[in-house]
């Protein structure tokens, strides 16, 4: 089991420039690096893998940044801008060393409204038929897509673990995978480990975030039964940081982070850490 650090605890949006932060997880004890790639351009895979390479970390997974515009269930503009975003996330990942693309790639996040079913079922089928395209061009290319079950206040498309094995099921690939937030099941889940447990070997990534948005640990949260699931399904993934302060404005825009909920962003960092290494079987 190997640990990182989302990006977007220190960089909203990441771009050549941030790789002045890889030092500091280095030293902070963190064995990769999850890069949230919002705009392709923004960056140079070559000089950002140079970089990680330089202070010996890693980028196992590339974190998708689905915002206004980059919908798979929305008109045909969209669904294009989409398709168009994450096979140029498959296309940078490889370059970076990562072999996986994680997040709600399914949907705009913050598009959330009760529709009709036969409305609704219009808008499975079309995320099913662009996950379709999508997993085919990843295969090709040897990586994974995860998707991402979240809240009902970011999406009230994909809200659970058992929501997304189905579209798993329809989808029919098995470069298609679950990615689960501790956060987001902590408000969705009946009970967190059961879903950890349904998921199984679909389990690709877990994000790790306090139930305040904060500190893994410090927070509601059972942890202890979180990684007895991890351990009963013999989990051989990765966990990932992912945790948010208003140091960083977009992004504590559209998280809704409000207030300073710890100290710092580096007391998330490391005192996270130590306590997620702590339980890791």
């Amino acid at each position: 089991m190997k640990f990182g650090i989302n990006t977007y605890l220190f960089s909203s949006p990441f771009t050549n420039e941030s790789v002045s932060w890889f030092p500091q997880f280095k030293e902070w004890g963190f064995d990769f690096v999850e890069i949230a790639v919002e705009d392709p351009a923004n960056i140079d895979p070559e000089f950002i893998r140079k970089a990680l390479d330089d202070n010996e970390l890693e980028c196992r997974s590339v974190c998708a940044a689905t915002g206004p515009g980059r919908d798979l269930r929305g008109n045909r503009k969209e669904q294009i801008t989409s398709l168009d975003y994450i096979h140029a996330l498959i296309d940078i990942a490889p370059i970076l060393g990562s072999s996986l693309v994680a997040g709600p790639i399914y949907s705009a996040v913050g598009r959330a409204g009760l529709v009709p079913e036969d409305k609704k079922q219009g808008q499975w089928n079309n995320v099913v038929k662009n996950l379709k395209i999508l997993t085919k061009y990843a295969e090709e290319h040897r990586v994974k897509l995860a998707i991402e079950p979240l809240n009902r206040y970011e999406t009230d498309f994909i809200n659970t673990c058992d929501q997304a094995l189905r579209l798993i099921h329809d989808v029919g690939s098995d470069a298609l995978m679950v990615h689960l937030d501790s956060f987001h099941m902590n408000l969705e889940e009946k009970d967190p480990a059961l879903a950890i447990h349904k998921a199984g070997d679909k389990l690709a990534l877990l994000h790790a975030s306090g139930s305040d948005r904060g500190t893994p640990g410090g927070d509601q949260i059972n942890w202890d039964r979180i990684f007895a699931a991890l351990d009963h399904i013999n989990y051989q993934g990765d966990i990932v940081i992912e945790s948010f302060t208003p140091d960083v404005l977009i992004i504590a825009k559209a998280a809704s982070i409000w207030r300073q909920v710890e100290p710092s962003r580096e007391a998330i960092a490391v005192d996270g850490l130590k306590f997620l290494r702590s339980l890791a079987f």
